[in-house]
């Protein structure tokens, strides 16, 4: 599997250590650095999720991890792309249920909320929780589908 990353300024930190550790922990996935490349006080988080979740889009089966301040806008602007389900996690649990039920694509985890250890333990539930397929899964899922298309 793929997994596309990227943070703006408030997540920067979390970036490379979470690459560290996906790379020691998950030698399986290929992790790719969709930036920021640099510490930039300054930056807009706009361009990052959005390319991260282009990049998701067109990889199919794979994963986009946002890290920012709270998650929040990183969300709001990868859901922009056709395909994407993109969530913002800070709880094992939610993290759970959205990829089960909702069959996220892409998360965002936010640096002033969430320790390292506790963006770890929330991506490893996530990594770990199969797709529910059940009927009523899917057909949510293709409401969501069928608007992005026709609408």
């Amino acid at each position: 599997m793929k997994i596309f990353i990227g943070s703006d300024h408030g997540g920067f930190a979390f970036k490379a250590e979470l690459q560290n550790y996906l790379a020691d922990r998950h030698p399986e996935f290929e992790v790719q650095d969709c930036g920021a490349f640099l510490l930039d006080p300054s930056d807009d988080y706009p361009p990052v999720a959005l390319q991260v979740a282009q990049k998701v889009v067109v990889s199919a089966g794979s994963l986009g991890i946002l890290l920012c301040r709270s998650g929040s806008g990183m969300v709001i602007a990868a859901n922009k792309v056709k395909g994407v389900r993109a969530v913002e996690l800070y709880d094992i649990r939610v993290a759970k249920q959205a990829k089960s039920h909702n069959h996220a694509n892409v998360i965002a985890l936010g640096g002033d909320y969430l320790t390292l250890e506790k963006i770890i333990e929330i991506l490893e539930v996530f990594l770990q929780t199969d797709l529910d397929q059940d009927a009523r899964h899917k057909r949510r899922l293709s409401q969501i589908s069928d608007y992005e298309n026709n609408n």
